[in-house]
């Protein structure tokens, strides 16, 4: 078997970014946050989801009744997401400091992707923004992991056949113990026709506790914590180190 040397992984992920996250279930996702939003927020339908990638969340509150907009920094993901939902709207903005047009009633916030503000001063413009953002009683549901128990080399891992392909694509987070930045670190791995080729990256982003985040939250937000399981609603039991935030704007 030839194997071509490990590289950086280059920046548009879009080509790959469904395929890695195709053991993903978008829609328990979407339905236990719909859920939530039922319970907490206001009634209302107008819906944002920072670092949209490809746009599956936004589809699928699109199928729920929501008039649903889409926000990344990556304009090519965009591209896909706008062909995946062709009636919704989608910026090329930085969560950390967006704006919208019309305040909103949920603002969503998937897969881990708050961690990208690479840094507290990031962290706390996004949660101002976001505050800005919503209407009074509007909903900002996100998951986090709590920086001092992250499991350095504990790789989520798994393979798919795409094509005349073989892809094994892993990821994991990356902490040194101390201060506010942790990484996170992707492997993806591809075979054709007994040739391989394979790619790193690694992302800088902000780690943060579960206590400090709520004090960052606090000032804008009556929060509540819930465990990081999208078929039930449960509240956080205090010990495990992923969690559902659901911020209710004061």
């Amino acid at each position: 078997m030839l194997t071509a040397p490990t590289t950086a992984l280059y920046t548009d992920l879009s080509s790959y970014y469904n395929l890695m996250c195709a053991e993903i279930d978008y829609s328990a996702q979407s339905e236990c946050i719909r859920r939530l939003h039922q319970i907490f927020g206001n009634g209302g339908k107008q819906h944002l989801d920072l670092a949209c990638g490809t746009g599956p969340h936004v589809r699928h509150f699109i199928d729920s009744g929501y008039q649903s907009q889409g926000l990344d920094i990556n304009q090519p993901m965009l591209d896909i997401a706008k062909l995946h939902c062709p009636e919704a709207e989608f910026s090329l903005q930085d969560m950390a400091n967006f704006t919208v047009e019309q305040p909103l009633d949920l603002i969503t916030c998937f897969l881990y992707s708050i961690h990208y503000s690479d840094g507290i001063e990031k962290l706390k413009q996004c949660i101002a923004s976001v505050h800005h953002a919503l209407n009074v009683g509007g909903i900002f549901c996100f998951n986090a992991v709590e920086k001092k128990m992250i499991i350095n080399n504990s790789f989520a891992k798994f393979q798919l056949a795409h094509e005349d392909s073989q892809f094994t694509f892993s990821s994991g987070w990356d902490y040194c113990g101390e201060g506010e930045r942790q990484s996170l670190i992707v492997n993806i791995e591809k075979t054709t026709e007994q040739i391989s080729q394979s790619w790193q990256d690694e992302h800088a982003m902000v780690a943060v506790g579960f206590e400090q985040l709520k004090q960052l939250l606090a000032p804008y937000f009556e929060v509540q914590m819930f465990e990081h399981d999208y078929d039930k609603i449960l509240a956080w039991n205090g010990k495990s180190g992923n969690a559902i935030f659901t911020c209710v704007k004061i």
